[in-house]
């Protein structure tokens, strides 16, 4: 069985593959410090709780990071307790996809790993937006180029950012108003963060489909896409599980 791991700024994301099938995946928070041995721990506990995959199952491994950090002692709890040693993805790993970024080592190992899986699934070209601690957006031609992205504060980010920062503004819960215009406080960020974030992915869709003078088919991922797709215009399918795909593709095509 494949282990496929996406370690995020906020959460890291973690499946099992018995052949093509994914058969179980967890979300667990990521924590920079975590010694080999607490990973170890974790990632036997998860196991302990399905009742398909086990953890001597486990014959082989792909990791993807953002928090460099984790990866060294990830990596090793993958040796001692999987006794595999881990593909990690990098700007040297075969993907498929050519980066046309002004330095390739700059993008995001979770941005590679989620173009091969738009690319693989709708061709190009394609943006995917994944909304996570950041809302990034990347475009993939039809003869798989990445041809660069949009970054921006993601959502729960920015409304953790509107609590600090003003005294009198309470965290809320993230989900639809009833009208834009909100008639009380906690409403009125909610139409903000909603509607806001909903406006500004199809703003920046329409300037990246005008500079291109071309239609991408735009496809978001992320913990929270489904509370802004269903607000977008652009937005057309939701891709929950993107990365772990990407993962696999990837791990198949270097093994």
């Amino acid at each position: 069985m494949l282990l496929v791991v996406d370690v995020g700024n906020t959460n890291t994301v973690i499946g099992v593959y018995d052949k093509d099938r994914l058969a179980v995946s967890w979300r667990i928070t990521t924590k920079k410090d975590r010694t080999i041995d607490e990973h170890g721990i974790i990632f036997r506990n998860l196991f302990g709780l399905s009742s398909e995959v086990k953890f001597e199952m486990v014959d082989s491994m792909i990791i993807s990071s953002v928090v460099p950090p984790v990866v060294p002692p990830l990596s090793e709890m993958a040796r001692k307790f999987f006794k595999v040693t881990p593909l990690i993805v990098d700007s040297e790993i075969k993907t498929g996809i050519k980066i046309l970024y002004d330095n390739p080592r700059e993008v995001g190992a979770d941005r590679i790993v989620n173009a091969v899986a738009a690319f693989n699934k709708y061709g190009g070209p394609t943006i995917v937006i994944d909304f996570g601690t950041a809302t990034t957006f990347c475009s993939i031609s039809k003869d798989a180029e990445y041809r660069g992205g949009i970054i921006v504060p993601g959502i729960v980010t920015a409304l953790e950012a509107l609590f600090q920062k003003a005294a009198k503004l309470p965290i809320v819960e993230l989900k639809k108003p009833v009208s834009v215009l909100g008639k009380n406080t906690a409403s009125s960020m909610q139409s903000g963060i909603i509607f806001g974030y909903a406006g500004l992915v199809d703003g920046l869709v329409s300037r990246i489909e005008e500079e291109l003078g071309e239609t991408s088919f735009v496809v978001a991922t992320g913990g929270l896409a489904g509370v802004i797709s269903s607000e977008s215009k652009k937005i057309k399918e939701v891709y929950p599980l993107m990365t772990l795909v990407g993962l696999k593709i990837i791990y198949e095509m270097n093994s």
